[in-house]
């Protein structure tokens, strides 16, 4: 009796813990009447696989030509990444091999017979230069290797008949000297003083501009020339002062057209001061600081995508670079960086239809027509290997340290 006695009160008590124990626990959260929905998840495309489709790329990453070649390298990379993630190339992985030529022509040739003999490379987009891009036609040529250059030299793609497999993306100087040639014209300005760089982007300009400006009606009164690392044009622009031209025309890359704008303006000079597209970065600003203020020269609308007619087809192109650009390098897209951009999308399409042959994929570069890029909308050709018109350049002029288009 005693044990049962126990056992009941022992019962009694567990009974007793467990209510109060129940009794101590809060009642599930009911769902709230109007819970947000889950957030979607995006598809993902489906990894691509097999062999790459491997192209190389040179650029100067490194040396004078450094501001060119490092928004160029950072595109690639940009792109590479964005290609494999949605899924590849008819399902097969972009590789691209880049190469620094550090703005050296030997170095770029070494670069190019690597990419050639040992990567077995599709196709090179770059380099970066004119000169550098020259260095390496050969190579292309004898071993029928595409070539996509992000250089400006017209001589890059003439003549035609010797540079079948080199073609370009950027606007050439040919097209630049033009859209200059239109404003000189309207502005009744007769006469003109050059001075230009000594390397082969510059004296291609030159080429251009006593080819074009005498041609119009417009005279050179003073023609100089300066070093690509020169750190003072001075006595260049004593001369030109002297002469009184109704404009100078720098062409060149920096840093050497930015030592020509602070020098112009520590001697004086008051006429108006043009240049070519070889500035169209922010370097230049940065180099000259107020002596770039009013200098005028033709540029890719990417400068001013923001004064764009909403009705202009490159306009969304050049805002979706610049944003993507942006988020991936964290820094503002430019101008040359949209030269590799422009290369690698014209190649990448004619990659789809040519696959691994370099004979068909030139041939499909070649068939490249109404491809709107950054640089311009393209139409290549078995006769025309840059594929742009004038209209690709926007005039640019720079107003308190930024870009502005010149109405």
């Amino acid at each position: 009796m005693r044990l049962f006695s126990r056992t009941l009160l022992a019962l009694s008590v567990l009974s007793l813990v467990a209510c109060l124990i129940l009794a101590g626990c809060p009642k599930p959260a009911a769902p709230p009447a109007t819970a947000p929905p889950a957030s979607p998840v995006a598809p993902t495309a489906a990894a691509p696989t097999g062999q790459p489709f491997v192209i190389g790329a040179i650029f100067s990453v490194t040396g004078p030509g450094a501001p060119l070649g490092e928004p160029e390298k950072a595109t690639a990379q940009m792109v590479e990444q964005k290609v494999n993630s949605e899924g590849g190339i008819n399902g097969r992985p972009l590789k691209i091999i880049i190469e620094d030529d550090a703005t050296e022509e030997s170095k770029a040739v070494l670069a190019a017979k690597k990419l050639i003999e040992q990567d077995k490379v599709l196709a090179i987009i770059g380099p970066t230069m004119s000169g550098t891009t020259l260095a390496c036609v050969k190579d292309c040529t004898t071993t029928g290797t595409p070539m996509v250059s992000c250089a400006a030299s017209a001589k890059i793609t003439n003549p035609i008949a010797e540079r079948k497999w080199i073609l370009s993306s950027a606007q050439t100087d040919v097209l630049a000297v033009q859209r200059l040639l239109d404003y000189l014209k309207a502005k009744k300005i007769s006469n003109v003083a050059i001075i230009c760089d000594s390397n082969a982007f510059g004296q291609s300009g030159a080429e251009q501009l006593k080819k074009q400006l005498p041609a119009a009606g417009i005279k050179i009164v003073d023609e100089e020339q300066f070093l690509t690392k020169d750190t003072s044009m001075v006595a260049q622009l004593t001369k030109i002062k002297a002469k009184k031209p109704g404009a100078t025309i720098c062409w060149g890359t920096n840093p050497g057209p930015a030592v020509v704008a602070k020098n112009a303006k520590s001697l004086g000079l008051t006429m108006p001061m043009f240049m070519s597209h070889g500035i169209a970065n922010k370097k230049f600003i940065e180099l000259a600081g107020p002596a770039a203020e009013g200098v005028i020269f033709p540029a890719g609308a990417l400068l001013v995508v923001g004064e764009l007619d909403p009705s202009n087809p490159q306009k969304a192109v050049l805002a979706k670079y610049a944003a993507d650009y942006q988020a991936f390098a964290n820094a503002p897209a430019n101008t040359f960086g949209g030269h590799a951009y422009d290369a690698l999308q014209i190649l990448i399409a004619a990659l789809k239809v040519a696959g691994d042959d370099r004979a068909k994929l030139c041939a499909e570069l070649e068939k490249t027509k109404n491809h709107v890029g950054v640089g311009g909308t393209f139409n290549l050709s078995p006769s025309d290997h840059s594929g742009l018109t004038k209209d690709a350049f926007a005039l640019v002029t720079i107003k308190d340290g930024a870009w502005k288009m010149v109405k």
